[in-house]
């Protein structure tokens, strides 16, 4: 069993420093547990912003800070964290983005990074970012006999179902999505998250911010789902952090008890 803890933040807009300070303070209201979880929103270092040339996490615009933070931020816990940052296509052109997530070990080491593969086109995220050509997943000793594959996915990514069903190929367990998912499309967020789960029997840790930034309002509604789609946590539209146990074992044995995953046919692989 290991313990996972979603952050339900109000991000501060384009303001690193404001938004490390925010998940400094979250964390220090709760009890963590070495080994434990730590998922921030989709870019929780700057929000949803399309202005790359600021928000960038790579030299020479931002000298990897939020990068440090979040390596730094695993060390000094004890903890896992998995976090999401604006890296750029071409360093040294600063064109255009990439919108990462990367998850950090204990020791500071980042266990994978993935780049969103599917920009938002009706939110205009595809005029400054391009879409990364990878699904990944990664092996992660949580403590001793207490291991998950997990993998991650950006936001609007949970509109693509194709995209599960690879990490599942690929072994997935867990998958685990921060997002900046507007207010009006709630529903569509939340039917989402359940039916990843039910459909790759498998955990879904999904967290959405609040709040707005200078567009949208973020109605959050984060969400720990186990995979038998059954929600074991769910926020509202308050910051708050949501933590739920995670049984490492369970998604082998629903796989088992009910093998549907083996049943899907070869001419849909």
């Amino acid at each position: 069993m290991i313990r996972a803890h979603l952050l339900q933040m109000d991000l501060a807009w384009e303001d690193r420093g404001s938004n490390f300070a925010k998940v400094g303070s979250m964390l220090g209201g709760i009890e963590l547990n070495p080994g434990d979880l730590v998922v921030l929103p989709e870019l929780f270092d700057s929000g949803f912003s399309l202005n790359v040339d600021r928000t960038a996490d790579v030299a020479p615009i931002g000298h990897g800070e939020t990068q440090c933070f979040l390596a730094g931020l695993a060390r000094e816990r004890g903890v896992f964290v998995h976090g999401s940052w604006t890296g750029l296509v071409e360093p040294d052109a600063g064109a255009r983005g990439l919108n990462m997530a990367s998850l950090f070990a204990p020791s500071g080491e980042e266990l994978y990074r993935y780049a969103k593969i599917h920009p938002f086109t009706y939110g205009r995220e595809g005029e400054r970012f391009d879409g990364g050509g990878e699904v990944v997943c990664a092996d992660v000793a949580f403590r001793e006999n207490e291991a998950l594959r997990v993998c991650p996915a950006v936001c609007y990514d949970l509109r693509f179902p194709e995209l599960f069903r690879r990490g599942l190929d690929l072994g997935a367990e867990v998958f685990v999505i921060g997002a900046n998912w507007p207010e009006a499309r709630r529903a569509h967020w939340r039917a989402l998250s359940v039916a990843r789960a039910i459909e790759n029997q498998a955990w879904v840790l999904c967290v959405n911010r609040v709040g707005s930034d200078p567009h949208l309002r973020y109605a959050g509604g984060s969400m720990i789902v186990d995979p038998q789609g059954r929600v074991l946590q769910e926020g509202d539209a308050r910051e708050r952090v949501l933590s739920a146990v995670i049984d490492t074992g369970a998604a082998r044995r629903w796989r088992e008890e009910f093998p549907a995953w083996r049943d899907r046919a070869d001419c849909l692989r």
